[in-house]
């Protein structure tokens, strides 16, 4: 497994400078007051105002620091080395007050302690990780009584149609794996053009059905579901851009999942 992670986090290493230049992530854009979180995002966690809120995978840290902006306590979590201080020297440079963990997931209860609020994470999470059941049980653990859990992400249906060079939905990944599948990808989501030196990488893929119950099983509480169908970002090459900026398949379509969302709660002690 170290041999997959550690592939992995070279990956998002190199990504990092990549994607701070990129006008996918538009960083200069978000230093001038831009907030990086979508309705759904907000909508879904609801007011943050004085709540402390853990941001598990946070990437170099824009969206930890957007929701330091509506007033959450903030800790964000990654295991890139180079996410961690390009995310510290924006909280540094923005004069605002998130922290910032470098730390595998599962090695997080031993870098990190007490409870939050709020656990939130989104958008390309999932598939980087090997253990969803062990996944849960860090989010319960680290969730006040109480304390809810957010995840935007993309649709796990939505994963097995083929993203290369087409031009309508094919079936081509397998919708249960239960191991990782290898990918050689030589430019990033946020920029096509840009040579990677660490492509190869893994990925894990969750049914919806191991999502849900890795978090039930931790104790948790679903409160809500729901599927959309649109996305982030240009998953499959044939999708056209909303006005509102979401991503979507031609014609109209929308019969099929392509991003779900889930708010969990810890249940409050009872004496």
């Amino acid at each position: 497994m170290d041999e997959y992670i550690n592939a992995n986090r070279g990956h998002w290493n190199e990504l990092v400078e990549i994607h701070a230049k990129s006008r996918f992530y538009d960083v200069e854009g978000f230093k001038d007051g831009r907030l990086t979180l979508d309705r759904i995002e907000q909508e879904g966690v609801g007011d943050v105002k004085g709540k402390s809120l853990l941001h598990l995978q946070c990437h170099f840290g824009m969206d930890s620091l957007s929701w330091a902006r509506l007033g959450a306590k903030v800790t964000g979590v990654d295991f890139s080395e180079k996410a961690i201080k390009l995310a510290r020297s924006l909280n540094k440079e923005l004069g605002l007050k998130a922290s910032f963990v470098c730390s595998e997931i599962y090695d997080l209860p031993k870098k990190l302690s007490g409870e939050f609020d709020i656990v939130f994470t989104s958008y390309g999470v999932l598939p980087w990780l090997p253990d969803l059941k062990r996944w849960a049980e860090i989010i319960a653990g680290f969730l006040k009584p109480g304390g809810i859990f957010y995840i935007v992400e993309s649709h796990p249906f939505a994963h097995v149609f083929n993203d290369g060079n087409v031009s309508d939905l094919q079936v081509h990944y397998p919708y249960f794996a239960k191991a990782p599948m290898s990918f050689d990808e030589h430019g990033s989501y946020a920029d096509a053009e840009a040579t990677l030196e660490h492509t190869v990488h893994y990925e894990w893929m969750h049914p919806m059905s191991e999502i849900i119950g890795s978090l039930i099983a931790a104790g948790l509480t679903i409160q809500s579901l729901k599927e959309y169908p649109f996305t982030s970002y240009k998953m499959l090459p044939f999708m056209k851009q909303d006005q509102e900026g979401w991503w979507r398949l031609p014609d109209g379509r929308e019969d099929v999942p392509l991003l779900f969302s889930l708010r969990a709660t810890k249940k409050e002690c009872s004496f």
